[in-house]
C-alpha cells in the first residue's frame, strides 16, 4: 500500500480498494491525509464494520479538490458509479418520472420525463409508483384533450385519429384558438398543483358565460367536466395545501443497534402526496447513524430528483456542503428541519413507521420463496412450481416467429422450450400472433401445462392468450408481464408494479427477458438464412446490396412478386428496366 503521507493535507475524496482492485468505500474529507490516517492508526477507536473494512483494505487512492463542495460532489457520482460495498448504495437505479408541460411550445404539450431541467418547464412530480402519474395523464387527455403529439404545428395539417376520438382539441388544423388553448393549459397545470378551488371556480364561471350566450352544449360539456374534476380531487391525496413542496425522509434504525436498518421518502409536492419510496439500507455499511443518514440523502438527490424546499427528517446533516449543494442542484434554498409538533411530525412519524415495516417485512420474507411471494401478489392458490413464458418477434410481419421458455423447479428447462413458424397471421398483428403461438405450443405440452402461463406483452395479448385458453378448455393462471414501466397485468385493468425490487418481480422480469431472448434469437436465424438462400439469389444483376433494399421495402419475397414496376423503380437502385428484368425472372422462378 503507498504510504500516507503521500496524500495532501487538502479537501478532496479517498477510495479504499480490496483485492483486484475491487472498490470498498469511497470518503471525502476536508484534510485527505488525516483522514486516511485516522483508519490505521493503532489509537484509532474503530467500530467493528470499520475494523472489517480495514482489514480488507490492499490499497488506496485520493483525488484532491479545490474545495470540500466539489469534494461532495465528486464523492456523490463515485458512489453512484461504483457501488461500493462499505457506502450506502440505493440499489433503485431508475430515476423517477415527472410530467412535463413544455411551456416554451407554442401549443404546449404533456409528456413524461424523467429529468428535470432549467428549461422554463413546467414539472411536477416525483411519481412513485407511476401508477398515479398514468392516472393524471389519462384524466387529462380525456377532458382537457391537450395535444398528445409532439409534431411542429407552424403548418396546418390534418387532425389525427386523436381528434376524432375526441382526446385532442386539434390545434394542427384551427380547430382552437392559441388564446383558448393556453387557457386549458392553465387549467391542467391547475390541476396538476391541486388548486381546486381555483380551478373549479374557473370552470363554474366559464360555464355561467356559455349559457349565457346560449352555447347549451358547450356549457353542458363544461358542467361534466367540473363533475368529473371534483370526483378526481377527491382521490387525491392533499395532505395538507399550505404545506407546499416537501420531502420526508425517515428512517428505522432496529433494536439494539446502532445501524440504520430501512428507510421510507415521502414526496409532497404542493400539498399532494405524489408518491413515496422505502429503501433498504446495506447492513455493511461502515458509519455511524448521522453520517449514514447524510450519506444516504446524498445519494437519494444524486438521481434525478429536484429537491424541495423543505426536509423533514429527525437526522438533520452537520455538514454544510450537503446543504450547499442541495442548495445548487434546486437553484433556491433548501431547508432540514425536525419538526417537534403539527402535521409534519405526524408526517415523519408515518414515514418512520413505514421504515420500520419495511424492516419487519424483509425480515419475515428472507425465508419466504420467490415464488410464495409471487403467489400471493396475484391471489393465486399456490405457490407455482412451473411456469411458461410466451413471445412472439417478428420484424413488419416478415418470418414471424413464436416461442416458449420453461421454468420448473427453481430453474429452466430448456428440454421444454418450444418455437413455430407463425404461418396464420398476415402482415404485423402482435395479438393474433400470441394467439396462434399459445395454441400451437400449449396443445403439444402434454403433461407438461405450466401452474402459471406468463406473456410477454400487455393487455392486449394477455386478452388474446386467455381467449384462447378458454377456447381449449383450460383452466391456467394467466400473466402478462409489461416493459416502461415494468408491471404485470393480472387482468386488464390489474396490474402489479415490478419497480420494487422484490424477488418475486425479478424473477417474472428474469423469465420475461429469457423468453425475449430466445424467440429473438430464433428469428435471428430464420431471417438470416432467408437472407442468404434468398430466390433473389439466382437472378442476375441483383447483388446483395440491391436484394437487401428489396427486402427492406418489401417484407418478404411474395410482395416484391406482387408488385408493380413503379412500386419496385421506387427502390433504391431500381431503375424501370432492372424492374422489368426483376419480375420477369420472378414469374419464371415460380
Amino acid at each position: 500500500m503507498k504510504e500516507i503521507a503521500s496524500a495532501p493535507s487538502a479537501p478532496g475524496v479517498y477510495i479504499f480498494k480490496g483485492k483486484n482492485e475491487n472498490i470498498l468505500y469511497v470518503g471525502k474529507a476536508k484534510n485527505l491525509r488525516n483522514r486516511i490516517r485516522s483508519y490505521f492508526q493503532k489509537s484509532s477507536q474503530l467500530d467493528a464494520r470499520k475494523s472489517a473494512m480495514v482489514k480488507l483494505i490492499k490499497d488506496f487512492s485520493f483525488i484532491a479538490t479545490s474545495n470540500e463542495l466539489e469534494a461532495f460532489i465528486l464523492e456523490a457520482n463515485l458512489i453512484k458509479q461504483h457501488k461500493p460495498k462499505f457506502n450506502i448504495v440505493l440499489r433503485d437505479d431508475k430515476n423517477y418520472p415527472y410530467i412535463k408541460l413544455n411551456l416554451q411550445q407554442r401549443w404546449p404539450f404533456i409528456e413524461v420525463v424523467r429529468r428535470v431541467k432549467k428549461d422554463g418547464s413546467e414539472y411536477f412530480g416525483p411519481y412513485v409508483p407511476a401508477q398515479s402519474m398514468h392516472e393524471a395523464l389519462a384524466f387529462i387527455r380525456k377532458h382537457f384533450m391537450l395535444r398528445p403529439c409532439r409534431y411542429n404545428l407552424e403548418k396546418p395539417m390534418r387532425p389525427c385519429i386523436q381528434h376524432q376520438m375526441k382526446k385532442c382539441l386539434a390545434p394542427c388544423e384551427g380547430k382552437i384558438t392559441e388564446q383558448e388553448y393556453r387557457k386549458i393549459v392553465d387549467e391542467v397545470i391547475l390541476f396538476l398543483k391541486g388548486k381546486s378551488a381555483q380551478l373549479l371556480s374557473a370552470l363554474q364561471d366559464r360555464m355561467a358565460r356559455l349559457s349565457e350566450e346560449m352555447q347549451y352544449e358547450e356549457a353542458a360539456s363544461a358542467r361534466d367536466q367540473i363533475i368529473m374534476l371534483q370526483k378526481a380531487f377527491e382521490s387525491q391525496k392533499v395532505i395538507f395545501p399550505d404545506l407546499g413542496d416537501i420531502d420526508v425522509i425517515a428512517f428505522y434504525q432496529g433494536q439494539k443497534t446502532d445501524l440504520l436498518k430501512a428507510s421510507s421518502v415521502l414526496f409532497i409536492r404542493n400539498g399532494i402526496m405524489t408518491g413515496s419510496q422505502n429503501f433498504n439500507i446495506n447492513e455493511h455499511v461502515s458509519e455511524d447513524i448521522k453520517r449514514s443518514a447524510s450519506s444516504f440523502i446524498q445519494n437519494l438527490y444524486s438521481k434525478e430528483i429536484m429537491p424541495p424546499s423543505l426536509i423533514l427528517t429527525r437526522y438533520r446533516p452537520s455538514e454544510s456542503s450537503l446543504v450547499e449543494w442541495l442548495a445548487e442542484k434546486a437553484g433556491r434554498k433548501v431547508r432540514f428541519e425536525y419538526p417537534q409538533r403539527g402535521k409534519k411530525l405526524e408526517l415523519l412519524r408515518m414515514a418512520e413507521q413505514n421504515a420500520k415495516l419495511l424492516y419487519m417485512m424483509n425480515e419475515k420474507k428472507s425465508s419466504v420463496s420467490a415464488e410464495d411471494e409471487l403467489a400471493e401478489r396475484l391471489g393465486i392458490r399456490a405457490a407455482p412450481d412451473s411456469i411458461a413464458v410466451f413471445d412472439v418477434s417478428t420484424i413488419q410481419g416478415s418470418e414471424s416467429v413464436g416461442a416458449l421458455i420453461y421454468w420448473a423447479g427453481g430453474a429452466f428447462r430448456k428440454d421444454l422450450y418450444r418455437h413455430i413458424k407463425i404461418r396464420s397471421v398476415e402482415g404485423v398483428d402482435d395479438y393474433a400472433m400470441m394467439r396462434e403461438t399459445v395454441q400451437k405450443i400449449l396443445i403439444n405440452l402434454n403433461d407438461a401445462l405450466p401452474d402459471l402461463v406468463l406473456i410477454d406483452g400487455g393487455r392486449g395479448q394477455l386478452e388474446a392468450a386467455k381467449g384462447v385458453v378458454t377456447e381449449m378448455g383450460l383452466d391456467l393462471n394467466i400473466i402478462a408481464v409489461a416493459k416502461n414501466p415494468d408491471r404485470a397485468f393480472i387482468s386488464s385493468k390489474k396490474f402489479i408494479d415490478l419497480e420494487d425490487r422484490s424477488r418475486s418481480s425479478l424473477l417474472l422480469k428474469r423469465l420475461r427477458d429469457e423468453a425475449h431472448r430466445f424467440v429473438i434469437s430464433f428469428h435471428r436465424k430464420l431471417r438470416d438464412k432467408r437472407f442468404t438462400s434468398s430466390v433473389l439469389d439466382n437472378i442476375s444483376g441483383i447483388g446483395p446490396k440491391k436484394r437487401l433494399e428489396l427486402l427492406r421495402h418489401f417484407g418478404s419475397l411474395q410482395k416484391i412478386r406482387t408488385a408493380t414496376i413503379e412500386e419496385i423503380e421506387s427502390v433504391n437502385g431500381f431503375s424501370s428496366k432492372t424492374a422489368e428484368k426483376l419480375l420477369a425472372e420472378l414469374n419464371k422462378l415460380k
